[in-house]
């Protein structure tokens, strides 16, 4: 059985007048408050820095050449091909961070080069080639005359692919925004905002900004050369930033607001013919961040989940083409149609496969089936991750192919993985490399391949190394987050346009869940959307009016994917809704996101405001302190140790004190010859000793002490415990040393160090903004 969601609401916190008054002059017809409350919640305070988040003409964006020498190379060689007349294509990517990214390129560049003479692009196909360079679309570009490709949202860690084009003397620019490799690739150069420091504004860049930034910098350089404004390209960067669910803070934002002012005005003077179209197929107008993100965004990413090819999505995006641009846009649409149904279908066979599984004792969903589609993989892996609140991947095995560059070819399957509760998705991944033929990603999203015979460890493996770093982290229940209360009276314009104020939302900066008490489901009724054939989607949606006692009426609602009999009947409830407005109805309406029987205040899990919890006392002595204190003087072995001692600190209203030394562990062999001399000792002797003597003893955790033990077992000796004595005894058999069994301890103690090491060095402030983002729920004292 699945944990039951955890509700809690950030605790109201009283707002200075001063602060108010500045919110109050950005709002429409209202006092501001509930603006300020969540502007104050979200850490968005200093005066000073308040505009330019509010208003996007009063922030300073930052330069191109912020990125530094790098920019300076690429701007030179693109100035070497543009007067030697040397071919360039654009390598982009099949999403739509990667397919805007490739038009802003194709666009911007082509006002410099002419395109399809001296510039063109390319698109990879998701199902023959997947995300990245790749050595056979090199070929192909070389044969066709390509002296320089500038990938976009791709390519940062295309080594092999990087030296092959090097040879066929093709020289690479690469705008990226993932995962840097751990030495500079041979390129040209290399614009990837990872390079920053975290802090910076740059830093959150999306694929389409870095091309953007890109081409703005080509811009200044070359100021005579462009005939249409760079604020053209906008629209965009707004729909890739957006759709590629990046943090909308510094540039991001800025970027992203510019770029929604230009996308509204589509629909009144349609600059590109295939946007529009598209915003009147999903009935949008492109004036809110959901117009992208459950709008144009999916529609996109689509085309290549369904078909494989999203080449023609470029010239969607891009051309000017009326009547083209239409066909297109229904193409695209007929896509999504498609993706919604098999995303369903998929997802269904998916719970069918977890309900046969003991989830007690699963950290990370990993399954497999070859009918399973891989364009749809990572939408279900995303959605299975956030019901069952642990991180989920989901392959689909494939031919065969040359799986680790050796002559041998072995069967692969590829597939996705989506993140949870903050865990760093591509560093658990990555722990996994030995078993895997390739893979990349960030923190919440990776795509991956192995060898079909290699699931079975990776299972087992990523299982293992997720329990060793968060404990039961991932088997908590999930936690819903309310930002405000409100009753049904105060749904409506004036609160929409309030809440307006802080778009666009995304990651950092989310949409404002509304928490509702009290309240209940009138006139529901479901029924299935159809597509432009007029054939019924298989997936559902209710509608409903919402009332509780402070209206007469009820306010319109909807319930995406839950049947109307889902509802709560004839009964007070709890409701947690988004509001939003609806352009085909010209009406306001809450989006549904969770419901259950109404619970008094008192019952509700109040997330506490920011308050230093933690001292740092390690590597000094203890300091006496007129607080209550708890010391913590031996280093956490995992999250899951120094999440409860953080948790009995506030319940106790006590500081908590990080009082532990410095590590100073044996290397891997010598723990093991430490343990299997205390086991000679213990067997010779006759003796017994305690598990917990041993682990202090060899500065381990209880699971890797049992890792050891179980490499003992298999090494000869015969290890007993109970009730948390130990007794090893010694069989008179000669038993060759368990290779495997001793690697696993070796891998589980490096782990183990690694953490000893972490806590040792993580910053106090670091420290104390991961634990205040774990949910903190009093009843367990």
């Amino acid at each position: 059985m699945l944990p039951h969601p955890q509700w809690q609401i950030l605790t109201p916190v009283e707002i200075p007048r001063w602060f108010q008054e500045i919110v109050k002059g950005y709002t429409r017809n209202s006092d501001g408050l509930m603006a300020a409350q969540l502007l104050w919640q979200r850490g968005i305070t200093d005066p000073l820095q308040l505009p330019g988040f509010l208003d996007p003409d009063a922030y300073q964006p930052s330069s191109p050449f912020a990125f530094g020498q790098e920019m300076k190379w690429a701007v030179q060689r693109l100035q070497q091909a543009l007067s030697s007349g040397e071919k360039l294509t654009i390598w982009g990517d099949f999403d739509a961070d990667g397919i805007t990214a490739t038009s802003v390129l194709w666009e911007g560049l082509g006002e410099f080069f002419p395109q399809y003479l001296q510039l063109d692009y390319y698109i990879p196909n998701r199902f023959s080639e997947s995300h990245g360079l790749n050595c056979s679309g090199i070929d192909r570009l070389a044969r066709q005359g390509t002296r320089l490709i500038i990938t976009c949202d791709t390519g940062s860690t295309n080594l092999t692919e990087i030296e092959y084009a090097n040879q066929l003397g093709i020289d690479i620019i690469i705008s990226d925004h993932h995962t840097l490799p751990q030495d500079r690739p041979p390129v040209i150069a290399i614009i990837n905002p990872r390079y920053f420091d975290s802090s910076h504004p740059l830093f959150h860049l999306s694929g389409v900004a870095v091309a953007y930034k890109l081409v703005e910098a080509l811009y200044q350089t070359l100021p005579d050369l462009p005939k249409n404004p760079l604020l053209n390209l906008l629209d965009l960067v707004a729909i890739g930033l957006i759709a590629d669910l990046v943090q909308l803070v510094g540039d991001c934002r800025y970027l992203a607001q510019r770029g929604i002012q230009k996308l509204q005005q589509q629909l009144k003077n349609p600059t590109r013919p295939g946007i529009a179209r598209l915003l009147e197929l999903c009935q949008r107008s492109g004036d809110r961040p959901t117009d992208i993100s459950f709008g144009l965004g999916p529609r996109i990413n689509a085309v290549s989940r369904i078909q494989g090819d999203a080449t023609f999505c470029v010239e969607l995006l891009t051309s000017k083409d009326s009547q083209r641009c239409q066909k297109l846009a229904l193409e695209t649409e007929l896509a999504n149609t498609r993706r919604k149904a098999l995303q369903k279908e998929i997802t269904a066979q998916v719970q069918k496969k977890l309900s046969q599984l003991d989830l007690s004792t699963t950290h990370v969903i990993v399954l497999e089936d070859p009918q399973w589609q891989s364009g749809v993989l990572g939408l279900v892996a995303g959605q299975i991750a956030t019901e069952y609140n642990r991180p989920t991947i989901l392959l689909t095995p494939g031919d065969e192919e040359n799986a680790d560059n050796a002559a041998s070819l072995a069967k692969i399957a590829r597939g996705s993985a989506r993140s949870v509760n903050h865990i760093d998705l591509y560093q658990l991944v990555a722990s996994q490399s030995h078993l895997l033929h390739r893979f990349g990603g960030h923190p919440l999203a990776a795509g991956l391949s192995l060898p079909v015979e290699n699931i079975s460890l990776f299972r087992d493996g990523i299982n293992q190394q997720l329990r060793q770093q968060h404990g039961d982290l991932a088997l908590r229940g999930p936690v819903i987050e309310a930002d405000l209360v409100v009753s049904v009276a105060e749904l409506g314009k004036a609160l929409f346009w309030e809440l307006k104020l802080l778009e666009p939302y995304g990651m950092g900066n989310p949409i404002p869940k509304l928490l509702i008490q009290d309240c209940w489901f009138e006139n529901a009724w479901h029924n299935n959307p159809k597509d432009l054939r007029g054939k019924k989607i298989q997936y559902i949606k209710t509608t409903f009016q919402l009332r509780d006692n402070s209206v007469n009426e009820g306010f319109p609602g909807v319930w995406w994917g839950h049947y109307k009999d889902e509802l709560p009947q004839n009964t007070s409830s709890d409701a947690l809704v988004e509001l939003d407005y609806n352009l085909y109805e010209k009406r306001y309406e809450v989006r549904l996101l969770a419901v259950r029987p109404h619970t008094p205040d008192h019952y509700l899990n109040s997330r506490l405001p920011n308050t230093d919890i933690l001292i740092d006392w390690r590597n000094q002595p203890a300091i006496d302190s007129s607080q209550p204190v708890r010391i913590l003087q031996k280093c956490p072995t995992s999250w899951d140790e120094i999440q409860q001692e953080y948790r009995r600190a506030i319940a106790l209203s006590s500081k908590l004190a990080l009082a532990y030394p410095p590590p100073q562990p044996l290397s891997p062999e010598q723990t093991w010859e430490k343990l299997v001399g205390m086991a000679k000792y213990l067997s010779r002797r006759g003796q017994t000793t305690t598990l917990r003597q041993m682990q202090e003893q060899l500065n381990l955790s209880r699971y890797s002490l049992n890792i050891g033990l179980q490499a003992l077992s298999e090494s000869g000796f015969h290890c007993h415990s109970h009730q948390g004595t130990l007794e090893i005894s010694h069989s008179c058999e000669s038993f060759p040393e368990s290779d495997a069994a001793i690697y696993q301890f070796f891998s589980a103690v490096e782990e183990e160090q690694f953490i000893h090491q972490y806590f040792s060095r993580i910053p106090l402030s670091v420290l104390q903004n991961l634990l205040e983002q774990t949910p903190i729920n009093f009843d367990i004292f």
